[in-house]
């Protein structure tokens, strides 16, 4: 097909691009580098662009700007994150950061699209936005940018995640979810506040260890006897602190962890709970606590319609690849706030590379994604944007 041919054509600077991104990698709103090397590669392409639009060091470039019709939107994020890379690629990272999580290959990716849009804009009866984000890996790059007004004459937006998000696919597989996909990923800190005493007197005290392990083994219950079994939730606690000395107990223990879940009721009823929960069992080994519930990106919940149809085009293109995912998964992503101001979809492209012999999951040092299937990420968003703007 066309598409096919002409991604084909501009594979090798993707794959270029990417590696430079990769060796490059920055991370939240710092992304100076980036930001420079993406302009460029849009003036170069004749792509009309602003920066710092809601967001510092986002990037919106333009395609038939004002031009009559339907609107469509393309987004990657283009941040890194704090990990010491150790895959031993050619063209592994020169400094502490890694895209551990596939950002570079969507940049590139995106820029891929953008020169083969800009070669059609004559073709398509509308215009077309791309949005370079940052910050994606803190959940709020997206904020900004759609409180700027980014989205507001947009009819659809479309995102793609690549590496391994989805381990029980087929590798090459474009994988698609109709309604809630993934998860919100929200935060809560608990503060156990006691009384402190020597190790050896325990009756003096009024202990925030024992109240704190407490509070982690109760929350748990509400997944084990309060949510129905059959709907997706996590509760975990992922840091403990609290203590200076091993024979003295401390007069504070803090709790930080994360609350998941793929719809709005539940998400509520986590946060309420986990106050509760956390307040009641402190009050019964006289402690006290603070409570802070911090919301996140929201469950991500793709439009069904424009699901069903970029998967027809995925399959037009790449038949016998296309799956359908029968449960969401639990990791969170900020393309939800799009999903929750508009209608569109986000879709996997599953393309793991082995390092060491094994596959690794997302934000681990050893991450790596094959690039030989990258191909079929930009020909399906730029297939669909033509058949949207036809």
């Amino acid at each position: 097909m066309e598409t096919k041919n002409s991604v084909n054509n501009i594979m090798k600077d993707v794959v270029e691009w990417r590696r430079y991104l990769h060796r490059h990698p920055e991370t939240g709103f710092d992304l100076e580098n980036t930001v420079r090397f993406v302009c460029e590669k849009l003036d170069e392409m004749g792509i009309e662009y602003e920066t710092n639009v809601g967001s510092k060091c986002s990037i919106i470039a333009h395609i038939n700007k004002g031009k009559s019709g339907k609107c469509i939107a393309l987004r990657a994020d283009m941040d890194a994150l704090p990990v010491k890379e150790i895959t031993n690629l050619e063209f592994s990272s020169e400094n502490d950061n890694m895209h551990a999580c596939g950002h570079d290959a969507h940049t590139a990716g995106l820029l891929g699209v953008c020169k083969l849009l800009k070669e059609r804009e004559n073709e398509l009866n509308g215009s077309v936005k791309f949005i370079f984000q940052p910050a994606e890996e803190i959940g709020t790059g997206a904020i900004g940018i759609i409180e700027k007004g980014v989205l507001d004459n947009v009819d659809e937006i479309i995102g793609l995640h690549v590496g391994n998000i989805y381990p029980e696919g087929a590798k090459g597989n474009l994988v698609f979810k109709k309604g809630p996909m993934m998860a919100s990923m929200d935060k809560f800190i608990i503060k156990v506040k006691g009384q402190g005493s020597h190790g050896a007197y325990p009756n003096l005290s009024k202990d925030p260890v024992v109240t704190a392990s407490h509070i982690v083994a109760g929350i748990q219950e509400i997944l084990g006897r309060e949510i129905n079994p059959v709907e997706p939730a996590v509760v975990t606690i992922g840091t403990i602190h609290g203590g200076s000395a091993f024979n003295i107990i401390p007069e504070t223990v803090e709790l930080t962890g994360t609350a998941r879940a793929v719809n709005n009721e539940t998400r509520e009823y986590l946060h309420k709970r986990i106050g509760e929960i956390a307040s009641n069992i402190a009050a019964a080994f006289r402690c006290e606590t603070e409570y802070e519930f911090f919301y996140q990106p929201p469950p991500l919940i793709n439009d069904e319609n424009a699901t069903i149809k970029v998967m027809e085009v995925a399959k037009k293109l790449y038949p016998g690849t296309v799956e359908e995912m029968k449960a969401p998964v639990m990791g969170g992503e900020d393309f939800a706030w799009y999903l929750k101001k508009i209608p569109g979809t986000f879709f996997f492209l599953h393309n793991p590379l082995e390092i060491d012999g094994k596959v690794w999951p997302h934000h681990n040092p050893r991450f790596a994604i094959d690039e030989d299937y990258l191909d079929r990420g930009i020909a399906v968003m730029t297939e669909y944007v033509s058949e949207f703007l036809k």
